[in-house]
């Protein structure tokens, strides 16, 4: 039996930042079903940090994560410049006004500003174009392991290949059962990305509703050279996206195919949709996969993240649902997560556009007769 204040159930992003958060103040376990942390979505995000990206709730929680992403690059930096170009083809030059109209940081660009940032693009494929000039990519590597370090320097147990197969509570604490042993918990965070809704079956919890959708990555070579400055650039209407990767170029079809909780694989007509998504927008003339991958992405039916109490489970503690936005939230919501489970306050002061009741799972409950 393994005593700890708090079990975290999940050794990705989610779990490890709020192990890494509370691990100052709270004796912390982590269970993880795999027999290495981040094998799942946290180790397949070719994430970057785009502050146009996600609802009114992801966009507060990604500048909140900026000073905390800078304050954590102790080491190297986690954060690089890479701007993010939105391009829309013919007809859709009404999504780039409605997107500058919702987000004023970003700068619209006619089609010859958009070829100077990245030559490759079609004249007559980019009908409009805006640049968020301040986006940046993010080394998950690097900040995952940030977390897994702070919280191993603070005396988090961290127990892999230990999938929770049972719990029980006794009015004061949980009884967890794993494939590695028990532990005891007074809460228990369930962090458990795709399985999250599993999870919480487990502990007696009704489910959030959270639907796993796949996306797929390429790394192809290209017909031409791919110089390292230029941007990421995303099709308005999600229809792919791509960014210099090494000498090669990194693809996807920003597919969201729905899965069941997995070991996700990516399918061929993914693969070959990405590539035919680009090179229908540019010159880029792909050739061959240099590698390939696909990662479950997690939403909850609202696409926004669901974090805190469950209104009908004591000491059962939601983190999840992050979605494609797990990677540029994790800094701020895990502080936030921590403010609310330790009962401190509703607010954070890292955080202090977010509201964190628009993040509970309360708000499930209450559509629900």
């Amino acid at each position: 039996m393994t005593r700890a204040d708090v079990a975290v159930i999940g050794g990705g992003m989610a779990g490890m930042s709020i192990a890494s958060e509370l691990s100052p103040t709270h004796s912390v376990i982590v269970l993880e079903q795999e027999s290495q942390l981040a094998h799942h979505a946290s180790g397949r995000s070719a994430a970057a940090f785009l502050e146009s990206y996600g609802g009114t709730e992801v966009r507060a929680l990604t500048r909140a994560s900026r000073p905390l992403l800078e304050a954590a690059a102790v080491d190297v930096p986690l954060l690089t410049q890479r701007p993010l170009l939105w391009v829309a083809g013919p007809g859709r030059e009404p999504a780039i006004a409605e997107m500058r109209r919702q987000q004023p940081g970003l700068r619209g660009l006619g089609t010859d500003d958009a070829q100077r940032m990245c030559s490759v693009l079609r004249t007559e494929w980019v009908a409009a174009a805006a640049v968020e000039p301040d986006a940046q990519d993010i080394d998950v590597a690097g900040l995952h392991q940030a977390y897994v370090g702070a919280a191993r320097r603070n005396g988090v147990i961290v127990a892999r290949d230990s999938r929770v197969s049972e719990a029980s509570y006794d009015g004061r604490s949980w009884r967890v059962r794993h494939a590695s042993g028990t532990a005891s918990a007074g809460v228990v965070v369930d962090a458990a990305g795709a399985w999250a809704d599993d999870v919480a079956t487990l502990f007696g919890a009704r489910p959030c509703g959270l639907r796993p959708l796949r996306r797929t990555v390429v790394i192809a070579r290209t017909g031409q050279p791919v110089p390292a400055s230029w941007p990421l650039v995303a099709d308005v209407d999600d229809t792919f996206y791509f960014r210099p990767d090494g000498p090669h170029v990194l693809a996807s079809p920003a597919d969201e195919t729905p899965s069941e909780a997995c070991d996700a694989r990516p399918e061929e007509a993914d693969v070959a949709r990405a590539i035919e998504r680009v090179n229908r927008a540019t010159t880029l003339a792909i050739r061959s996969v240099v590698t390939a991958w696909a990662g479950l992405r997690t939403f909850a039916p609202d696409r926004v993240p669901v974090m805190g109490y469950d209104p009908d489970i004591p000491g059962f503690f939601w983190l999840a649902g992050q979605g494609g936005y797990g990677i540029q939230t994790a800094p701020a919501l895990a502080r936030l997560a921590a403010v609310v489970l330790r009962g401190d306050v509703s607010h954070c002061a890292d955080a202090p556009d977010v509201d964190a009741e628009a993040l509970s799972p309360a708000r499930f409950r209450a559509a629900t007769p």
